[in-house]
């Protein structure tokens, strides 16, 4: 797993995955254009949802939730990595949100 910055994240929009782990009452805050949003908790029953062949970029409030997601994504055999600073980062560097 690798930690990408927001730049490399706002870059890879297009070509990868970009999955919200946090909690409903944290992503009613807002989320990434066009991110996906499975709680963590819920991330092994909602696995189908995430197409192996496409890198994921995982997401949280702060990048803490996110790279154990991002691991444990790797170790069931999808290419995920984690994005530095999460979404507290992403809207500081007046990113789009919806």
């Amino acid at each position: 797993m690798a930690e990408i910055t927001i730049t490399e994240a706002e870059q890879r929009r297009s070509t990868a995955r970009i999955l919200d782990v946090r909690e409903d009452f944290e992503v009613a805050e807002g989320m990434i254009p066009g991110a996906l949003h499975i709680p963590m908790g819920q991330l092994q029953e909602r696995l189908s949802e995430l197409d192996p062949s496409v890198p994921v970029i995982a997401v949280c409030r702060s990048g803490n939730r996110s790279a154990a997601v991002a691991d444990a994504l790797n170790g069931a055999g999808y290419k995920a990595d984690t994005m530095a600073g999460g979404m507290t980062a992403w809207t500081r560097a007046g990113l789009p949100t919806t």
